[in-house]
């Protein structure tokens, strides 16, 4: 390893198109993350991405969103049972 580096001839980010490319993406509202999942909860979000058309990715950035906003996610069948036995025992 050299005690010092030569950079006044290097290009900056967005002179080299990959690197150009990556800054323009993280001005979109999106940021590259590394994440570590469990193999199960991958796979089930791969099947379901194969099934639906959608790429895993947007599967689970969508089931972080309702996860954060829980009004916003869909009725599931347990949701509506509870719903349904509360408004019951009332009346």
């Amino acid at each position: 390893m050299r005690d010092e580096y030569d950079f006044s001839s290097a290009k900056r980010a967005n002179e080299v198109p990959h690197l150009a490319k990556l800054q323009a993406e993280s001005e979109s509202g999106k940021s590259r993350i590394t994440i570590f999942l469990d193999d199960d909860v991958l796979a089930e979000f791969k099947k379901r991405a194969s099934q639906s058309g959608k790429g895993y990715q947007t599967l689970i950035n969508e089931a972080l969103r309702h996860s954060i906003s829980p009004d916003s996610a869909p009725i599931t069948v347990e949701v509506l049972r509870k719903i349904l036995h509360e408004e019951l025992h009332v009346a």
